[in-house]
């Protein structure tokens, strides 16, 4: 047997510095997604700001200059129902990622329940091929 020390066993080693990697990534987890929220929000408003203020001058140069904006009927129809399309399309998209990503959650949870069934049937799959080795011994 070893005279080694718990703290000094390769194994305990790992098992410490894996768990203060996790604990540590835990922590960092939801200061980075909120950070990334706030950018995503940010970015958006900025999106629709800088096309509002885009709409904004052109509308009044158009004005100014007497420039007829007018829009015939079938073309604002065609506007209003390729919009509709577009905002339907981006829903039914977000309701499919949204679905690939609870199904992928739950496989990873299923995983998860099922680590200690993995690792006890490779401990016994070990000890399967040990024990004759050790017998002759």
């Amino acid at each position: 047997m070893s005279t080694q020390t718990q703290s000094n066993n390769v194994y305990s080693m790992y098992k410490q510095n894996v768990q203060k990697y996790f604990e540590n990534i835990s922590k960092i987890i939801p200061q980075y997604f909120q950070a990334m929220t706030q950018l995503q929000e940010e970015c958006m408003k900025t999106c629709e700001k800088t096309i509002n203020a885009s709409v904004s001058v052109q509308q009044e140069f158009a004005k100014k200059t007497g420039i007829i904006s007018d829009v015939p009927d079938a073309t604002k129809t065609a506007i209003i129902d390729t919009n509709k399309q577009i905002v339907q399309a981006s829903t039914v998209n977000n309701q499919l990622v949204k679905t690939t990503i609870d199904a992928t959650v739950q496989n990873i949870k299923t995983f998860n329940d099922n680590i200690n069934a993995f690792a006890e049937l490779n401990k016994n799959t070990i000890q399967s091929w040990i024990n004759p080795i050790t017998q002759k011994n």
